[in-house]
């Protein structure tokens, strides 16, 4: 009698195949004359359960430009598997014919050239379009939501969130869980979540005085669809204190807490689940680890990390999707429920081409309001770009953030700078205009203060060497998020394969070639600080005084951290 792992297997060499239902027809259509939000929707409704999943958007109601990252290193067990194969390795693994729609989307090679040709993606009103052309096939697909949504724009900023509140609200999800939006402070989540007509989820956001899950949010729902009873469990960003600042939601903690997933997963089975769906913004190493460690989860919708996978990846029984960041992609995931088993499914990553999608009109109308009030602060233009792209993402560095850094060195007057190594914000094409929303764009946060002070050699190491083992320590359960700190100013080694404490060498002061002395203080100026109390300008206006005083930005190669060990 062939096994469930078989049909789910037998379901991921279809998604190969067929290219995940659709996958491979837009990824090999030569030009974009060729791409119809038909072709983009097409869709053989399979099974009796469908999942429409989105993530980290990042508060970005329009479309945007995002390229894709092109250093993505994985260690450990996960060393050159997806998510950590970026580029023309990419393409090869995925049968992805250069120059496609789907190379622009999904890797970084040419992305100048392809954004020309291809235009921007994402945009909520895109977005509604794809969601109700699913829900037209199948009314009652369940929409969730990985959180990572009321944070990263200028009006999201303005609004404490409540612009992408009102826009998503008109998506009517069935649950979201959260990272980023617990920066808006624990008194305006509680605001925003009283009133949420949908479900927020968490099973690991607990009660930090009582060590017990927080009553706000709720560990798990079930839902009625296809005839199926589904338990959706959230699972918010497990490093909260650690990556943000604690001391704007002190009332909570978090963690992974696999085992406390596992009674989840035991107790929703226990009454009746016939599928269990995990909604998470663990990241994706995390979530693979999570799947092998507790049983019973069928899916996890995966977030954090901003992977865009064309093709599920199995753990085990379970099946792990990855939807991208930024709107620029929406997976729909059709499941095959039996007997309380999960045997098969198909999946489509959708590409939310702005150019080709139609804008939803009522969707559209919300956007435009929100953004109204705000209109003529953020298309003031600051500055251009020049013949580079302005990206962030990469272990080490992108160009925005030595943009970031060189304002910091230049407005703060220190020797070096340290910017954090986040992941979110659009990418701005050669020629561009920069405006003050695209500054916000990358900057736009709720602990802004560009700080200025001493930092010996010796402690400048210890950061370097933490936040590297945050990122490549082998075990996926502790790395806590981001990327390798950005710096300006300062060069360095980096040998990924060692110890913690062993990782940073060669330490050098760029404006003079000498080496960083342990025992000298240096000039550090920074943002995004997590301690309480931090002085300084908001990070936006010293990026803004900067670009207006260069006028045209130049994207230029940075070659101050050497990498070994990959």
């Amino acid at each position: 009698m062939i096994s469930r792992r078989d049909f789910l297997q037998a379901s991921m060499a279809a998604s190969a195949i067929l290219g995940a239902s659709g996958f491979g027809n837009w990824s090999r259509l030569a030009a974009q004359q060729a791409l119809s939000q038909d072709q983009l929707l097409q869709f053989d409704t399979f099974g009796n359960v469908s999942l429409i999943h989105m993530t980290d958007i990042h508060a970005q109601l329009t479309p945007i430009y995002f390229r894709e990252p092109e250093v993505n290193i994985g260690v450990g067990g996960n060393k050159g598997e997806v998510p950590h194969i970026t580029g023309a390795d990419f393409r090869r693994l995925y049968g992805i014919e250069d120059g496609s729609p789907s190379h622009y989307a999904l890797t970084y090679n040419d992305f100048a050239s392809l954004a020309q040709a291809y235009g921007r993606m994402g945009g909520l009103d895109r977005i509604a379009t794809v969601v109700k052309s699913i829900r037209a096939a199948r009314p009652d697909a369940l929409l969730l939501d990985g959180g990572d949504t009321w944070h990263g724009s200028y009006t999201c900023l303005k609004t404490a969130g409540q612009d992408v509140v009102d826009a998503m609200n008109l998506l009517k999800p069935d649950a979201m869980t959260f990272h980023w939006e617990f920066t808006l402070g624990s008194d305006r989540v509680h605001e925003l979540i009283d009133g949420l007509p949908f479900d927020a989820l968490g099973q690991n956001v607990f009660d930090a005085e009582w060590d017990e899950p927080a009553e706000r949010f709720a560990p798990y729902k079930f839902y009625e669809t296809g005839g199926v009873k589904v338990a959706v469990i959230g699972q918010a960003f497990p490093y909260m204190p650690i990556a943000n600042p604690g001391w704007m939601f002190p009332e909570y903690s978090f963690g992974i807490r696999d085992e406390h997933m596992q009674t989840m997963v035991d107790e929703v089975r226990g009454q009746g689940a016939e599928l269990v769906v995990c909604l998470s913004h663990n990241g994706f190493d995390v979530d693979k680890k999570m799947a092998s460690v507790v049983s019973g989860i069928d899916v996890i919708l995966s977030g954090h990390t901003h992977d865009a996978l064309p093709e599920p990846v199995l753990v085990g029984d379970t099946i792990i999707v990855a939807t991208g960041s930024n709107g620029k992609f929406v997976s729909r995931v059709d499941l095959d429920v039996r007997d309380g088993q999960m045997m098969g499914f198909r999946h489509k990553l959708i590409p939310i081409f702005s150019d080709v999608i139609d804008s939803d009109p009522e969707m559209a109308a919300q956007i435009e309001s929100s953004r109204a009030p705000y209109k003529a602060e953020m298309e003031e233009v600051v500055g251009q770009v020049g013949d580079g792209t302005l990206y962030r993402r990469g272990n080490f560095n992108g160009t925005w953030d030595d943009v970031i850094c060189d304002a910091l060195l230049s407005q703060r007057d220190a020797q070096i700078a340290l910017s954090p190594g986040v992941r979110w914000g659009p990418s701005l094409i050669p020629g561009q205009d920069i405006t003050r929303e695209d500054i916000f764009g990358v900057t736009s946060m709720t602990y802004p203060e560009a700080y200025r002070t001493e930092m010996t050699g010796e402690f400048l190491k210890v950061v370097l060497e933490d936040v590297g083992d945050n990122i490549f320590n082998p075990d996926p359960f502790y790395q806590q998020g981001g990327d390798m700190v950005r710096v300006g100013g300062l060069g360095y080694r980096i040998d990924v394969s060692k110890p913690q404490g062993e990782r940073i060498s060669n330490m050098t002061l760029l404006a003079t070639g000498e080496a960083i002395d342990p025992a000298t203080s240096y000039t550090v100026a920074g943002w995004a600080s997590v301690n309480e109390g931090t002085e300084g300008p908001p990070i936006w206006d010293v990026v803004e005084a900067h670009i207006r005083e260069l006028g045209t930005v130049e994207a230029r190669e940075n070659t101050s951290v050497e990498v070994v060990g990959v």
